[in-house]
């Protein structure tokens, strides 16, 4: 029988807009970008410039740390925009589709068939390596590397996160082949994790070559951070890699067909959608066409991802290279005339500072309207109790955030930094009543700790 883990702590957020389960394909393809700020810890070094014809495959730009990491254009084009930020710093290559749907062919292979070596080779060079990331640090998995585990989490428990197994309708051979290469990467085991008592269809039931757990319990169950804690716990110098559903079935079509062909169905969900649906996309598609079909009002946040985690990225943005949701919200920038005295029946409250709080338990199929209002300013760093209430690891995140904020190594490395990514205290920071940026905190010491390794 598959193994139940039971998470007790965490909290659902319920918000307005979630998608119907129909999908739509574009009519017309726009440009797609690869955005190297969608890996963490990526140097670029480019190896096309504008102008440039290039392939389905056709490299667009390495990793400078480790120059066999190719980055492959997701469609066949010309590259029409190399995007700089900060010093120079390349934040977008932006391909224009030319119709001509032509390829680079990698040839097809059985990965059970082949050699570790032979695998990681044909991952490399495809362009299809960076869908494989490794915790701790959240960076592209090291190829010269052999993980303790794969994990592989087939259901999402965030604000509006699609459902996996709409999303893999009619790819299980394709699925089924991207697991059959993953195990070939360990001598570990491949985990994959399942909700308990959701209806999943055949696609994930049935695989082979991986085994099966089923988590229960409020979010972030689905994150998979929350599930290597459970299954296969990192410590210092051991390595954990980790890879989308959809991503494993963009691997497993390489292998079946010898093209890469970075297909991804995405949920367009959220308050500010007419329609909240599915839309079949291209990975790092331009969602502008998309937007001002579905989004009538004005001052509304595009979010690439969901509202705890995702980016920014604005009506005419690019989705992010892992992302499977484009969330849709009112910005916060309106403010309430005396708010705090308002009893609040209306508002998402977790520390029963409005009247909400307590009716939430009381209906728990309520879904709420929010925006992206901080509710408050900024304030001094308070301890409250509430974030182990919500935080599911076996850590004290209270106090590895304060020895994160002073910079503190040994204290880092005590209470357990190479568990966590800057995800897992999303929700920590979502019911921060001192408004503190913990994720970037997260972020920028895991950076620090990753530069001295």
């Amino acid at each position: 029988m598959p193994e139940l883990i039971k998470i007790r702590k965490g909290l659902d957020i319920s918000i307005v807009g979630a998608a119907e389960k129909i999908v739509v394909r574009q009519e017309t393809l726009g440009s797609c970008a690869l955005k190297p700020t969608d890996f963490v810890g990526l140097t670029p070094r480019l190896l096309v410039a504008e102008g440039d014809s290039v392939q389905a495959g056709t490299p667009l730009f390495c990793d400078k740390a480790d120059e066999q990491i190719l980055f492959t254009s997701p469609v066949s084009g010309t590259v029409t925009a190399i995007t700089r930020g900060e010093r120079r710093a390349i934040t977008e290559v932006v391909v224009t589709p030319d119709g001509s749907s032509a390829y680079v062919d990698f040839g097809t292979a059985d990965p059970l068939a082949l050699t570790r070596e032979q695998i990681v080779e044909k991952l490399l060079q495809s362009g299809t390596w960076p869908y494989l990331r490794q915790r701790p640090f959240g960076t592209v998995a090291n190829p010269r590397q052999t993980p303790k585990a794969i994990v592989i989490s087939a259901f999402d428990t965030a604000p509006l996160a699609p459902d996996y197994d709409f999303l893999l309708h009619g790819r299980g051979a394709d699925f089924q082949t991207g697991l059959d290469a993953l195990s070939r990467l360990t001598d570990g085991t491949v985990y994959l994790n399942l909700k308990y008592k959701e209806n999943f269809s055949g696609v994930f039931r049935n695989s082979k070559n991986v085994k099966i757990s089923y988590f229960s319990g409020k979010h972030p169950a689905g994150n998979v951070g929350t599930q290597i804690s459970r299954l296969c716990p990192i410590n210092k110098g051991e390595t954990v890699w980790f890879a989308n559903p959809q991503d494993v079935a963009i691997i497993g079509h390489l292998f079946n067909t010898g093209r890469y062909n970075p297909e991804k169905i995405i949920a367009f969900a959220g308050q500010g959608v007419k329609n909240p649906r599915y839309y079949h996309l291209l990975a790092g598609a331009c969602i502008e066409d998309i937007a001002n079909e579905q989004v009538q009002q004005e001052n509304m946040r595009f979010i690439s991802g969901n509202v705890l985690t995702g980016s920014n990225i604005g009506r005419d943005g690019y989705l992010g290279f892992y992302d499977n949701l484009v969330s849709v919200i009112p910005e916060g920038d309106d403010y309430e005339f005396m708010g705090w005295l308002a009893p609040g029946l209306k508002k998402l409250s977790f520390s029963h500072t409005f009247l909400s709080g307590f009716f939430n338990t009381l209906n728990i199929n309520k879904k709420y309207a929010v925006n992206t209002n901080l509710h408050g300013g900024r304030r001094a760093l308070v301890q409250t109790g509430k974030f182990e209430q919500v935080f599911p690891f076996d850590i004290y995140p209270m106090q590895l955030l304060k020895a994160c904020i002073v910079g503190d190594i040994e204290q880092m490395e005590a209470l357990g930094i190479y568990e966590v990514e800057p995800e897992d205290f999303a929700l920590c920071e979502f019911i921060d009543v001192s408004k503190t940026d913990i994720q970037r905190i997260i972020r920028d010491s895991l950076e620090t700790l990753r530069k001295e390794c």
